[in-house]
């Protein structure tokens, strides 16, 4: 066989080997590069933005990053005013299994009080702008009583329950002493759980991380002489940060998850769906939140 039949062949098998690189390249270039595709080192973010209602796809970008060794270490990024409390120690968990191998930055943005502080406790520093709103270490429970509406306009309801506390915090019926006393030993229990992550995570004795959490929120030049952060810092000193940790010359390259694609129909679903239990929640949820509650009246 000549030289030129085995020119051909090789001209053919690179010619497309460069095609579908400069394709991989062109997608991670417009959609983004996944995390697992990552070469050489990188810095993860992992964002938390808005209300904490669910920590399936935070908990699986955490455990994602902690797993790939490109991933040197991951900068959180915080901008919630909290939420659920089993969220949110989802979150912490996981935040702590990864700081315990990794470098872990939070940068706090303009809100990060309550569940969104929990959140942050395990990282190695916690950076957060002056004005930055934080704190509001708490645990906070809502319940609407329709009873009065509900006479007014002729409107009953029969309740058929297996024990005398099991319709606890009913929106037909008065909240009884003892409901409340229920409820209060409960967000106690709650709220010491939470006090005691905050004297763990900043080494703070645990009546001086009490005394600090009673509900208030802080800015972040307060939060920092409170010890509740470490330093005053924007996203980019947070870049600066983890970099010099990992020893990452230049500029370093930033890896954010990627978005999972939905077609119009799912994205319309999900968001009617979403917005309608977003109205549930704020005008009835009773569920135990860790939530900076300024926006109820």
């Amino acid at each position: 066989m000549t030289q030129r039949s085995y020119t051909v062949p090789f001209l053919v098998i690179g010619g497309i080997f460069i095609f579908f690189t400069l394709l991989f390249l062109g997608i991670a270039f417009i959609f983004g590069t996944p995390a697992s595709l990552t070469l050489g080192a990188r810095i993860g973010v992992i964002e938390i933005i808005g209300p904490i209602t669910t920590s399936d796809r935070t908990v699986q970008t955490i455990v994602d990053f902690r797993l790939n060794d490109a991933i040197k270490g991951v900068i959180l990024r915080v901008d919630s005013p909290g939420g659920g409390v089993g969220p949110s120690q989802e979150i912490y968990a996981e935040i702590k299994r990864l700081a315990a191998k990794k470098p872990v930055i939070v940068s706090m943005g303009g809100v990060a009080a309550s569940g969104g502080y929990y959140v942050s406790l395990p990282a190695q520093k916690i950076l957060a702008n002056p004005g930055t709103l934080t704190g509001s270490i708490g645990v906070i429970m809502g319940f609407t009583n329709y009873q009065d509406l509900f006479e007014k306009i002729g409107l009953k309801s029969d309740v058929v329950k297996s024990g005398e506390h099991k319709d606890i915090g009913s929106a037909i019926r008065p909240m009884t002493e003892t409901d409340r006393s229920i409820l209060q030993e409960l967000i106690d229990d709650v709220h010491n759980q939470f006090v005691t992550a905050v004297a763990e995570e900043r080494s703070l004795e645990f009546e001086v991380a009490a005394q600090l959490a009673d509900g208030r929120v802080y800015t972040g030049r307060q939060a920092m002489e409170s010890g509740l952060i470490d330093e005053l810092g924007n996203f980019r000193d947070a870049v600066a940060l983890v970099a010099a940790m990992t020893s990452i010359d230049g500029e370093p390259t930033l890896v954010y998850p990627a978005e999972p694609k939905k077609n119009f129909v799912d994205y319309f679903i999900e968001q009617s769906v979403d917005q309608f239990r977003k109205g549930l929640r704020e005008e009835g949820s009773a569920g135990l939140q860790y939530r900076w509650n300024a926006d109820r009246r």
